[in-house]
């Protein structure tokens, strides 16, 4: 495991990543902590800037695969500058039920599933992770 392939990406990109990394550490801390806390009212307002900014960063990545358009992934990036807010203010309405499915389903579906896909072969984390 090496981090020279991040650092030797662009700006964004390093951001993006470094983001996603925090986000995921930072969601399952939030998972196995008490709910409804103070400390998890700040973690969780801090995992919120941390989605929407790996969200929005991702639209400035573009691959080079398809002629640097954007790809399928980015209409992910708009779903959860979507659903976060609206995750987020389920939580400031007392609308557990509904905070806690989104908020389950924006780390499964944004952070472990598009996460797996970063280990591609060829992937800027495939190489963070397996070398070469």
């Amino acid at each position: 495991m090496s981090l020279d392939p991040l650092l030797a990406a662009s700006p964004v990109v390093q951001v993006h990543a470094f983001a996603a990394m925090a986000a995921f550490v930072l969601g399952l801390i939030q998972f196995a902590g008490p709910k409804g806390t103070m400390p998890h009212r700040v973690l969780g307002y801090a995992w919120v800037g941390l989605m929407l900014l790996i969200a929005g960063s991702s639209f400035s990545i573009r691959g080079i695969a398809n002629g640097g358009e954007m790809s399928a992934i980015h209409i992910l990036s708009a779903v959860v500058l979507v659903l976060v807010p609206l995750a987020a203010l389920a939580a400031h309405r007392h609308k557990v039920r509904r905070h806690r499915i989104a908020m389950v389903s924006l780390f499964a579906g944004a952070l472990v599933i598009a996460g797996a896909f970063t280990l591609a072969p060829g992937r800027i984390m495939h190489g963070v992770v397996f070398g070469g």
